[in-house]
């Protein structure tokens, strides 16, 4: 496999893996992957799932990449999360299993991606993670004295091949625009000068 590319930013997905997503703010965190992954954008929930993505509140020039696919049953959802990774020419795959993972459906998904090199983001529910994915994020919703921003707290704290990290961003979903917000007390402060 060749080198992965340096990471531009803290959440940059690193391609051909599959990795996970919890929290309530977890499909906040797979919008904003999906519009930073250009080519077609895969979601798969169960066709008994009644929240799906809706097209108007979609970030920009995600809605006319994106193909909802609704399988009947756990078997049938991993069917579709692993074909759709070997599928080339996708861009990302973002599946919402309702049972945790084994070992090996893991292990499967990550040939998937690494066959098709394609990326994959599954949301989790809480304890449902798989030893096999390469990162964890933990995502939640923040509030904010400023009534026109959208803060997010999101944590990674499972990575196969660096550090983990926990940021505070204010992303308000239309664009792939992002500013990280710092800690009171914690901003970058210039030094002093010398007397």
């Amino acid at each position: 496999m060749p080198p992965e590319p340096p990471a531009t930013d803290p959440f940059t997905l690193c391609p051909a893996r599959v990795h996970e997503a919890g929290g309530r703010g977890r499909r906040a965190f797979a919008l904003f992957q999906a519009a930073r992954h250009p080519g077609p954008l895969i979601w798969i929930t169960a066709a008994h799932v009644p929240d799906l993505p809706m097209l108007p509140g979609l970030p920009q020039g995600v809605g006319e990449r994106l193909h909802l696919l609704r399988p009947i049953g756990e078997t049938d959802l991993l069917w579709c999360i692993e074909e759709t990774l070997r599928a080339a020419p996708v861009g990302l795959v973002i599946a919402e299993p309702e049972k945790p993972l084994s070992l090996t459906a893991g292990r499967r998904l990550q040939l998937a991606a690494e066959a098709g090199r394609t990326t994959g983001l599954l949301l989790i529910r809480e304890g449902a993670g798989s030893n096999a994915t390469e990162t964890r994020w933990l995502c939640a919703p923040r509030a904010s004295n400023t009534p026109d921003s959208t803060l997010h707290h999101w944590a990674l704290n499972k990575n196969k091949k660096g550090t983990y990290g926990n940021w505070i961003l204010n992303w308000h979903g239309t664009s792939t625009a992002f500013h990280l917000v710092s800690e009171a007390g914690e901003r970058h402060q210039p030094q002093a000068t010398a007397r």
